[in-house]
């Protein structure tokens, strides 16, 4: 064979590779095809209506109903700067490759959104493009609020006008090339955004359909808890599988018993998901936090029921990295000793910072929210959440109490914080980490 058909044939299957991975990417499963059966229009669909407000809302009047969907689709927690004036935006999304500042949502016409028309709403919302017609980048995400109705998303709207016009200047992105060409974003798009309207399965029930319509469309669960593909888009063949975000990691959502949350009761889930908190699971803190304190809590119980419903069939998918979680309490003999020559710095630190209220069992000195035994947090072997909540603090408050952790950022060092961290997770969870300072850097810089 000449050297000009060897190359010929080099250069064709590395083109046939390179399509078939195209292909791959970019014609994946859609968020709810897992479940199969029929889907129908809403108009054909002859259950409740799985979109729209609860029946607990169904006398209140159209603004009230817009702030519940609002709630439900956790708008306020990007559109505001840490300590800023809700919806006026602000809030960095700090990427590899530049950060981005989430817009001012408020009514102002002049940096808000008050000039904005409905259609101009609508396309800025479900498609990613806003009043100018340039592309908005997929933080906003877009691709999932494209499943929300005309009603519901101009219910939103509608509410967003009777907030307080605060007049509040987007800062530029600072994206380098090519990220920064926002016509880019329109090839994305046309992979990635489905641009289509939620669509009842028929062979399911109406609360399954009310669950996907929360978790799919307006709690849009997968942008954080769904790892992404090559080209930053859901990758549902894993779907809910965890994935790290914004420097925190959202942990696995799936069936799967050891890593996900298959194991867990239907009231662990209801309790976790509507508190932030289920004993012997873990507190939530940071990005799930927020979402809980902004958004999840204030659900309906029917609608909390409806989303644990949909969290049930969600395909087991493992998770190998992150182990099962090691039983409470924390253990004696052998295993402790071997986490006190491990990390005896972190163990200082512990013993003269932590113990107060976590207590040496791990099970909470003063409330359970401060329990570590169980904690996903605690047994994942990177120990990204352990770090995080040490330098960042939580201030949470369920129904079992109240639970204030110090931020621990401006007190200690990134080598002291990643040695308490490896102290933690070897003494609290199935598996020791091996964080470094490096990566306690890195997650400060992230925040």
């Amino acid at each position: 064979m000449s050297r000009r058909r060897i190359v010929l044939s080099v250069v064709g299957a590395v083109v046939v590779v390179g399509l078939v991975m195209f292909g791959w990417i970019a014609f994946g499963p859609g968020p709810m095809d897992f479940a199969g059966g029929h889907r129908v229009s809403l108009a054909d669909y002859k259950g409740a209506s799985p979109t729209g407000v609860p029946a607990d809302f169904a006398s209140a009047d159209p603004i009230a109903r817009g702030k519940y969907l609002t709630i439900a689709a956790d708008c306020q927690a990007c559109h505001t700067a840490k300590g800023g004036i809700p919806f006026a935006g602000g809030l960095p999304f700090k990427l590899p490759f530049g950060t981005i500042w989430s817009p001012n949502i408020t009514p102002d016409k002049e940096t808000g959104i008050g000039g904005w028309s409905d259609a101009q709403f609508l396309r800025a919302l479900r498609e990613g493009v806003d009043d100018q017609g340039e592309h908005l980048y997929p933080a906003m995400p877009f691709a999932s609020y494209t499943w929300l109705t005309d009603a519901d998303a101009l219910a939103i709207r509608a509410y967003l006008r009777t907030l307080p016009a605060v007049r509040r200047e987007t800062r530029a992105n600072t994206f380098s090339f090519p990220f920064n060409q926002r016509r880019l974003m329109s090839i994305w798009s046309g992979l990635f955004n489905p641009n289509k309207r939620f669509e009842p399965n028929a062979d399911r029930s109406p609360a399954w359909n009310r669950g996907a319509y929360l978790a799919e469309g307006l709690a849009h669960c997968g942008e954080c808890h769904t790892p992404r593909n090559l080209g930053q888009a859901l990758d549902n063949r894993h779907k809910y599988a965890g994935a790290v975000t914004a420097g925190w990691r959202a942990f696995n959502l799936s069936g799967d018993k050891d890593t996900g949350v298959g194991g867990w009761s239907d009231a662990e889930l209801v309790q976790y998901l509507a508190q932030g908190h289920a004993p012997g699971r873990g507190t939530a803190a940071g990005p799930m936090g927020e979402a809980v304190d902004l958004s999840l809590s204030h659900l309906t119980p029917s609608d909390i029921a409806a989303l644990t419903t949909y969290l049930r069939t969600i395909p087991a998918v493992s998770t190998p990295d992150q182990p099962r979680p090691a039983p409470g309490p924390a253990p004696t003999g052998h295993r402790m000793a071997a986490a006190d020559t491990a990390a005896p710095l972190g163990k200082k630190i512990f013993e003269g910072a932590c113990i107060g209220c976590h207590a040496w069992s791990g099970n909470g000195a003063l409330t359970g929210l401060a329990t570590l035994n169980g904690s996903r947090a605690v047994n994942d072997p990177d120990a990204t959440n352990v770090a995080q909540v040490v330098i960042l603090g939580a201030n949470r408050r369920t129904a079992h109490g109240q639970s204030v952790m110090p931020a621990f950022g401006n007190a200690y060092s990134d080598a002291e914080i990643a040695a308490v961290a490896n102290y933690v997770t070897a003494r609290f969870g199935s598996k020791p980490s091996s964080i470094g300072p490096k990566q306690v850097a890195a997650l400060r810089k992230a925040n």
